[in-house]
C-alpha cells in the first residue's frame, strides 16, 4: 500500500513539473488595465481571459516554440512567438485598432458618400431627390460648399476655379467630355446617369496624388459592383421617355438603358425667349457589363453613346436679327476597369477609358467641325503591410488628339490640330500612427510630351481626432494642368498651369448629424494670357498669368432632429482675383460669387405616401465690365435667388408620379449684361440684360419599376 501511494505522488509530481504557467498583464498604450481580453496559445485550447486588473495566468503542457495571441475589441491583436518557458511575467500593451468606426479619417477637402463611407455628406440618392437639381448630379453637387452658382453655365466651378479645372473620374478612369453641348445662356447637364453610382467623393481641393490634370478639384464616381435583382424601369416624362433593363446571373450581370429627349412639346406649352428652329433633341444609351472572376476579381465594362441636335436664334444687341447657333454632336465613351486582391496582401486596379466627341457647329454663316479623341490607361498596385500602413503606387498615360476645321462665311478654310501625351507616376502612403492621428503622404510626377515639360507634385494630408465625435485636418499640395484646347489648337509653346492648395478642416459627426468648417488658400501661377479679345491664331500667348483664391466653407446636415425629415445648409465665402486670359489687370473673374448659400429640405409624408422637397439657392452678384466706366470688372450684377420644389407620390409599390418646378416664385435673375460694340451719339454704350431664357422650368414624370420581388420601386431613384 505504501508503495502505491508513493507511486501516485511520483506521478503527480511529474505531472506538475510537465506544466508551464504563463502569466502577465495586459494594458492599453496608456497603461490602463484591459479586462476581458482573450489570451491563448495559437492552435491549442490553453488560455484564459484577463481579470479587472488586466492580469492573466494559465498553465499549459505545450513545449518548445509557441505563439501567444492576445485580442480584444477595438485593439490590434497582439502576437508573440517564443519558447514556452519565456512566456512569464509578460507586460503586454495593446495598440488601438485604427480600423474601428471611431478612428480618425483623412478628409480635408473631400466630401465622401457611399456604402463604405464613414461620413455621409451627399449620397447618390440625393442627386435625384434634391429640388432644383433636375436629376443632374452636377446640380446636386452645387448645393455643397465650395461651389459657385453660375446659372447660365451649369458646370462645376470650385473655389475660384474655372469649370475646366475640375476633372471627373469613373472607377478611377478619366471622363473626357462629361457635359452635354449647349448654347450660350442655356445651362448644360452632365452626361452620366446618377443611377449608375454607389459612391461619390467630391474633393474641393487637396486630393490624392493618384489624380492629376486638375487645378481645383476632382469628382470621383464609383459604379455599382453588382445589381440587387433583375428589373425593368420605364420612364414617361414631359421632356421624353426612357427604358432600362437589368439581368443578373451567377457571376455576370448586364444593365442597359436608353432615353429620348425632345423639348418641342414642352416649349410649345411654355415658350422661352429664344427662337427655336429645331428644338433640343437627344438620343442616348448606356450599357454596363460586370463579371466576377474567382472570389475577388471584378471586371466592369461601361459604354455610352449620345447624340444631340438643336438650332436656335438668340437675342444679340449688336445684330437686329440675333445670333443663330446650330449644333450636331455625337459622343462615344467607353470605360473598362478591373480590380482584384492578390496573395500576400497585394491588390491591383487597372483600367482604360476612351472618348470620341464630334461636333458640327453653325455660328451665323460660319461652320466649325471639332473632333476630339482621347484615351486614359492606368494601373495601380496597393500593398497592405498592416492596419497602420498601406502603400499605393502606379502609373498612367493620357493621349489626346484634337482636330478643328473652320470655314468662314467667305468660304475660307482653316485647319487646326494638336496631339498631346502625358505620362504620370504616383506613390502614396497611408499611415495611421494611432486611432487619433493619421496621414496621407504622396508624390506625383508628370511628363507632357507636347511641351517637353516635367512636373513634380508633392501632396500631404494630416488628420487628428480632437474628440469623441470631432477631428481636425490639414492638407497641402501642388497641382498641375495643361492649358485647355482653345489655346493648344493655336499655340503649343506653353508649360503646365499650376496651383498650390493649403486647407484647414474641422469636422463634427454624431447621430446622423455632420458639421464641417474648412478654410483654404490657393495660389495660381503660369496661367495662360493672350492679347486679343478672343484666343486667335494670331494672338500672342504666354504663361505669365497668376492669381489667388481664399475662403471659408461651412456645411451642416441633420438627418435626426425632425422625424422623416433631412436637411442641409451650406455657405461659402470666396475672395479671389486673377490676371489671366486678356485681363489688363488682376480682377475677380465674372464666374466667381463672393457669397454662395444653399438650403435643402426633404420630408416624407407617410399617410400620403409622398416625399416633398424644397431648396433655396443664393449667390451674390458677380462682376462684369461696364464700358461706360473706366474700371475693369468693377460692376456687380444683382444677387441670384431661387426657390425650388418637388413632390414624389407613390401610386403603388412600383409606380411613382413625380413633379418638380425650379424657381417657384419666378424670380427674375440676371446672368449678366451685353453692351453694344459702339457708343451712341451721346457717347453711351447701350446694354441689354442677359436673363435666363425662362424664369421657371416644370417637370412631370411617371416612373414604373417591374422587378422579381415586386417590392422594388423608383422612390430610391427620386
Amino acid at each position: 500500500m505504501k508503495q502505491f501511494f508513493f507511486l501516485v505522488l511520483v506521478i503527480i509530481q511529474l505531472s506538475l513539473t510537465a506544466q508551464t504557467t504563463i502569466y502577465g498583464k495586459v494594458t492599453d498604450s496608456k497603461g490602463v488595465p484591459i479586462a476581458g481580453a482573450n489570451v491563448y496559445l495559437d492552435g491549442t485550447y490553453d488560455g484564459t481571459a484577463t481579470a479587472k486588473n488586466g492580469k492573466f495566468s494559465f498553465t499549459t503542457e505545450e513545449k518548445g516554440q509557441q505563439t501567444l495571441i492576445v485580442s480584444f475589441i477595438s485593439f490590434e491583436t497582439f502576437y508573440t512567438t517564443t519558447i514556452v518557458k519565456n512566456l512569464s511575467n509578460l507586460q503586454i500593451k495593446l495598440r488601438d485598432d485604427v480600423n474601428t468606426l471611431d478612428a480618425v479619417t483623412v478628409n480635408a477637402g473631400s466630401f465622401k458618400a457611399g456604402e463604405n463611407a464613414k461620413v455621409t455628406a451627399l449620397k447618390p440618392l440625393d442627386i435625384v431627390t434634391t429640388a432644383g437639381a433636375m436629376g443632374d448630379f452636377i446640380g446636386a453637387l452645387q448645393t455643397l460648399p465650395g461651389t459657385s452658382n453660375v446659372a447660365e453655365d451649369g458646370r462645376l466651378f470650385v473655389r475660384g476655379g474655372d469649370a475646366e479645372e475640375t476633372q471627373i473620374f469613373v472607377d478611377g478612369m478619366r471622363v473626357f467630355t462629361p457635359y452635354s453641348p449647349t448654347a450660350n445662356n442655356i445651362p448644360t447637364r452632365g452626361r452620366l446617369s446618377p443611377f449608375l453610382f454607389k459612391g461619390i467623393t467630391f474633393s474641393t481641393g487637396g486630393y490624392s496624388a493618384e489624380y492629376g490634370q486638375a487645378l481645383s478639384s476632382v469628382l470621383l464616381l464609383n459604379s455599382i459592383d453588382e445589381p440587387e435583382e433583375n428589373k425593368t424601369d420605364i420612364s414617361l416624362m414631359t421632356v421624353g421617355l426612357g427604358v432600362g433593363n437589368t439581368q443578373k446571373w451567377k457571376n455576370n450581370s448586364l444593365s442597359i438603358n436608353a432615353s429620348y429627349i425632345n423639348l418641342k412639346p414642352y416649349q410649345e406649352l411654355y415658350p422661352d425667349s429664344n427662337e427655336w428652329h429645331k428644338p433640343v433633341q437627344s438620343l442616348g444609351g448606356e450599357a454596363v457589363y460586370r463579371h466576377k472572376i474567382n472570389d475577388n476579381g471584378l471586371l466592369k465594362l461601361y459604354g455610352a453613346f449620345s447624340a444631340v441636335t438643336f438650332d436656335v436664334t438668340q437675342e444679340d444687341i449688336n445684330t437686329e436679327e440675333g445670333t443663330r447657333f446650330g449644333m450636331k454632336n455625337r459622343n462615344l465613351y467607353f470605360n473598362a476597369s478591373y480590380k482584384d486582391f492578390l496573395p500576400n496582401d497585394w491588390s491591383v486596379q487597372t483600367g482604360v477609358s476612351f472618348a470620341n466627341d464630334y461636333s458640327d457647329i453653325d455660328i451665323v454663316s460660319n461652320n466649325v467641325k471639332d473632333t476630339e479623341s482621347a484615351a486614359h490607361f492606368k494601373v495601380k498596385l496597393s500593398k497592405f503591410y498592416s492596419s497602420r500602413f498601406r502603400l499605393n503606387f502606379g502609373s498612367e498615360y493620357f493621349m489626346t488628339n484634337f482636330k478643328e476645321d473652320y470655314i468662314t462665311d467667305t468660304n475660307e478654310n482653316y485647319n487646326f490640330d494638336f496631339n498631346t501625351n502625358i505620362a504620370a507616376s504616383f506613390v502614396e502612403a497611408n499611415i495611421f500612427f494611432s486611432k487619433k492621428l493619421a496621414a496621407n503622404i504622396g508624390l506625383r510626377g508628370e511628363y507632357a510630351s507636347l511641351f517637353n515639360d516635367f512636373t513634380v507634385s508633392p501632396r500631404v494630408s494630416v488628420a487628428y481626432k480632437s474628440g469623441a465625435n470631432s477631428q481636425v485636418s490639414l492638407a497641402y499640395g501642388q497641382f498641375y494642368q495643361n492649358p485647355k484646347n482653345d489655346y493648344l489648337k493655336f499655340n503649343t509653346d506653353f508649360s503646365a498651369e499650376n496651383t498650390s492648395h493649403l486647407i484647414a478642416n474641422y469636422q463634427y459627426v454624431k447621430n446622423k448629424q455632420i458639421f464641417r468648417a474648412e478654410a483654404y488658400y490657393k495660389d495660381y501661377n503660369h496661367l495662360v494670357k493672350y492679347n486679343t479679345e478672343q484666343p486667335l491664331q494670331t494672338s500672342n500667348y504666354s504663361n505669365s498669368g497668376s492669381g489667388f483664391a481664399k475662403g471659408l466653407d461651412l456645411f451642416w446636415r441633420d438627418n435626426k432632429s425632425i422625424k422623416n425629415t433631412e436637411y442641409w445648409v451650406s455657405y461659402s465665402y470666396l475672395d479671389t482675383e486673377r490676371d489671366y486670359k486678356n485681363y489688363p489687370t488682376k480682377a475677380t473673374p465674372s464666374f466667381a460669387s463672393q457669397h454662395n448659400a444653399s438650403l435643402v429640405i426633404k420630408h416624407f409624408i407617410t399617410n400620403l405616401k409622398s416625399q416633398v422637397g424644397l431648396s433655396y439657392n443664393f449667390a451674390s452678384g458677380r462682376n462684369y465690365t461696364d464700358p461706360n466706366k473706366n474700371d475693369f470688372l468693377s460692376s456687380k450684377a444683382k444677387n441670384y435667388n431661387a426657390v425650388n420644389a418637388n413632390w414624389a407620390y407613390l401610386i403603388s409599390q412600383q409606380k411613382i408620379l413625380y413633379f418638380s418646378v425650379s424657381n417657384v416664385f419666378g424670380t427674375q435673375n440676371v446672368n449678366g449684361y451685353q453692351f453694344k460694340n459702339q457708343a451712341n451719339t451721346n457717347g453711351v454704350f447701350e446694354s441689354r440684360t442677359i436673363r435666363p431664357a425662362a424664369d421657371r422650368f416644370f417637370f412631370v414624370g411617371f416612373f414604373w419599376t417591374i422587378s422579381e420581388t415586386k417590392k422594388d420601386n423608383q422612390l430610391d431613384n427620386l
